[in-house]
């Protein structure tokens, strides 16, 4: 993994850590409502995945964006899947998306390893 991914993944893990020391049970419920929304259901999880990074692009999260990446690499997103992806998210979210889109192929690329 390139280091985009390493940094995004230690800071996560670390923050989330952080998070659960002193969380409420709000929060605790909030994070696993999160987790289990995106198991396997009437949807399998990588189209979940791949739903949650169109919504992440389009509200312009780039945590979210690169969490969901990582997420549909998992699940196994190919190239061709993942340019419809962006595609779909690009025309719903518009132009204002495309700066997401930049750092989002960036960070693909350090998932699949391409230089």
């Amino acid at each position: 993994m390139g280091k985009l991914v390493e940094e995004f993944d230690a800071y996560r893990s670390k923050m989330n850590e952080r998070i659960m020391e002193t969380a409420n049970t709000n929060i605790k419920r909030f994070f696993a409502l999160d987790t289990t929304s995106y198991a396997e259901g009437a949807l399998d999880v990588k189209t979940k995945e791949m739903l949650g990074l169109v919504a992440s692009m389009v509200l312009r999260c780039d945590d979210c964006i690169k969490y969901h990446l990582g997420k549909c690499h998992e699940a196994g997103v190919n190239h061709d899947e993942m340019n419809e992806i962006f595609m779909i998210a690009n025309l719903v979210g518009g132009s204002i998306v495309i700066p997401h889109y930049r750092r989002a192929v960036e960070y693909w690329d350090e998932l699949n390893e391409v230089k």
